[in-house]
Formats: C-alpha cells, structure tokens, sequence
C-alpha cells in the first residue's frame, strides 16, 4: 500500500516474500539523503538459550536443532562441539568425516532452495518460484533435483531431512550402510551434475554493481574449504579459536527488534557468510569448484552482495565434490560414536552455516547440567551490514536521479532484492516486510 501526506512518501508492505520470519524496514530520506535506515524484527523471542539452562549435556544437539528447520546440521554440529570441548573429548576422525558429509547434504539443500525459488526469481523478473516455473521450468526442476539430494543425505545420515535425529554428542545413533552410502554416491554425482549447470547460468546474469567496504569473518581451514570445522579469521587479519571468537563477538539490544545486532569488538558492521568464506578461502576450493567460479563470473574474492548468488551455486558443486571424495573412501568401519562423560567446564563451538559463522558455548556443571549457553546465528551478526547496504544501495539509486513520487514501487523490490542476499533465517535471529520510506 502506498500513499502520500504532504512531503512524505509512506509505502507499507504486510510481509516480505521469499525470506524465513517476518519484520519491517523503514528508510528515512531527507533533500534527497537516506538519513536513517531500520530493520525492524518483530517476531516474538524464543528463548532457546534460557531453555537450554538446567537440562542435560546430551540434550543441546536435539534442542537446538528447532530452532531452524532448513539448517538444523549447523545447530547441532556447533552445539556437539561445544559440548565435547567442555567435556575434553576429541571424536575419531572418521566421525568427523561422516559429520562434514552431512553438513554438506545441508549446504546443498539449502543453497538449493535460496538459489532456484527464492533468488532467481528476482534477478528473472519473477513474483514467486512458481510464476518463473512458468518460462523456466528447467531451472526450477534443477532446484527442486539438488534440494531432493540435499534432503536424501540428511536422511541417510540425520535419521530425517528436518530436525535429525541420528545426530548425538559424540557421534552418531548409527552408521550408514554400505547400501546407503551407494545411493547417496549416485545422488550426490547427478546433483553436482546440476550445480555446475547452476553456476554456469547463474554466470549469465546482470548483477547489480556493489561493493562491500565491511570486514568478513569465516572459519579457515589448512587444506580445505571451511564448513564443520577451522580457526576464525577476518579480511582485517583477526585469527583465533572459537573461544577467541567468542570474545570478539559484541552483541547489543536495538529497541526496534527482538534480534541482538553484532559487532567484532566495537568496529562497525561485518558480514559473515558465502562473500566471507569465498573471499577468505576460494585457494581451499576444490578443482572442479574453481571451474565453476570461473563460469559463474567470480575472480579469487567477491565483495558484491548481488554476487552471492554465484557464490551459493560454486558452494553447492563443491559440497557435492566434497561429500562424493569423503564417500569414496568409506570403509563404514569404526563405532557410530564416542562417550562424552559430563565435565565441568566451558566448550565453545564454530561452524559454518549455510548462513555464515554460527557460535555455540556452554558452561556445564560437574554432573552436566547446563548452566549456561550463548548461540550467535549468522542473520543477527549480519543485520547491521543489511541496513549499511540498503542506506548505500538506495543513496546510489537517488543519486541517479529516481523519483521517490513514481519510482517506491521499483525501489521496494530492488529492496528486497538487495535483503535476500544475505538470504536471512529471522526465525534464528530472534520475521521481514513491511517498508517504509519516509521523505522529509
């Protein structure tokens, strides 16, 4: 709904499409200046970390797991290392190993999923996944493939696709079978089949001209590309640990939303996610990966928010690569887990979301029983980059001259455009849109 009072330009809408959870963002313009810029997050808190107090220290792994249901694979893995390093218990590698191939079935769905039905069809000139399906039909079934093998990997391994249950402190329930590993081969081959095709089409797209002046944050890893496991490190030259990260992280209530906003000890906005780990680590991608960088139009790093598209499709080649070399290998020998006696002490866990970097510590009791916990999700740590990139995307569009009396509609979803970038789980943060732009 748009209307005008006197020298204000007020557009409202009830909810922005394409994004999980719900919000509002208001934009201030004044002589032709973006003045202020606010994400509102209005979803209801849900207090996962205040639940967590009091229970078990084999519990954080399925709780944590609700609180998202297209990334539950980061919530648990950050929790279970958490867990084991307050306990000073370090899995077998082939434990670790099952565990990246896992993370990776996510990375694929949930890629999948933000590439084909909630991105595109911006850049395509679409309402909706289902609209494009319409001209685009094989782009949208190409989607639909990856988050199938997505989906198929987290049931192999997770016990299901949404909220797994195979998934324990110090392993898994159970191991696959060799029966189970052949089949997820065969997925996993015809899925990187359909992410080299994606990165390749997303090669042809006009992305909008940006640049990210911000410091990225990413897990690194000596001989490959971050997604379970690796030390902190940032593009201003900050490397540490999980427990170093842990420290650097500064989060701060904004009355405008039921969200916490981050910083990296007091510096301003910093982006955390597929820019940060492709900037910070393309040299750890795989051959097959590099190719696909190259056909979707990336060089060695990427500081264009639009770029993320490309990046989310070379991710997806390279957690199919990555998952097929790990289960080449498998000899399904070695025990489903490892006990993890209760401790007391403090465990700090990091790693890659789909997202971006997703932090987890815990102070446990002798007898385990949590004390405490902190979570930091991606989409909290990016929320002051997303308003930092509308206040300099919407500058440079008045700059050129768009007229707010006829051109709110067109900058609205160039808005929303913009947001989906970062793809933000609201849900995990605490929902996005309502706009308003306000001239004075």
């Amino acid at each position: 709904m748009t209307h005008r009072s006197g020298g204000d330009h007020v557009l409202r809408r009830a909810a922005l499409a394409r994004v999980e959870g719900e919000g509002a963002m208001c934009l201030h313009v004044s002589d032709g200046r973006v003045t202020d810029v606010e994400l509102t997050i209005f979803e209801p808190p849900r207090f996962f970390e205040a639940m967590l107090r009091g229970r078990g220290h084999t519990e954080p792994p399925d709780i944590t797991a609700r609180i998202c249901g297209i990334c539950p694979v980061a919530y648990q893995t950050s929790a279970c290392h958490a867990i084991e390093d307050a306990c000073g218990v370090t899995v077998p590698e082939h434990i670790e190993r099952l565990r990246r191939v896992l993370y990776c079935g996510e990375w694929v769905g949930s890629h999948a999923l933000h590439v084909h039905m909630l991105h595109l069809p911006d850049f395509l000139g679409y309402d909706s996944a289902l609209a494009m399906a319409a001209d685009h039909r094989e782009i949208v079934e190409r989607g639909l493939r990856l988050k199938k093998a997505g989906n198929a990997v987290m049931t192999v391994i997770g016990g299901r696709a949404v909220h797994p249950v195979n998934v324990r402190v110090g392993g898994f329930y159970r191991l696959p079978t060799p029966e189970e590993v052949a089949s997820m081969r065969a997925t996993l081959t015809r899925a990187r089949d359909d992410a080299l095709d994606t990165a390749t089409f997303v090669g042809t797209l006009d992305m909008p001209a940006m640049e990210q002046p911000y410091e990225y944050a990413a897990l690194r890893a000596p001989d490959r590309y971050p997604i379970e496991s690796g030390e902190v490190v940032t593009t201003l030259g900050r490397r540490g640990s999980a427990r170093d990260y842990d420290g650097w992280v500064r989060e701060e209530h904004v009355e405008r939303s039921t969200a916490l906003h981050a910083t990296l000890e007091g510096d301003g906005p910093y982006v955390t996610g597929p820019l940060a780990r492709y900037t910070l680590n393309s040299d750890r991608l795989s051959p097959l990966a590099r190719e696909a960088a190259t056909a979707a139009g990336l060089g060695t790093t990427c500081r264009n928010p639009f770029q993320s598209l490309a990046v989310r499709a070379v991710e997806m080649v390279y957690a199919c690569d990555e998952a097929l070399s790990i289960l080449s290998t498998w000899d399904g020998g070695g025990e489903p887990f490892v006990e993890v006696p209760p401790a007391d002490g403090v465990g700090y866990g990091v790693t890659e979301a789909p997202r971006g970097l997703l932090l987890h510590r815990y102070r446990l009791a002798a007898d385990g029983t949590v004390l405490d916990a902190r979570i930091v999700p991606p989409t909290s740590q990016n929320q002051a980059a997303v308003e930092a990139d509308l206040r300099a995307f919407v500058q440079a569009r008045l700059d050129e001259g768009l007229d707010l009396d006829r051109d709110l509609e067109a900058l609205t979803r160039q808005c929303e455009l913009a947001i989906r970038n970062y793809d933000p789980c609201i849900s995990c943060a605490t929902h996005f849109l309502d706009l308003t732009v306000v001239q004075e």
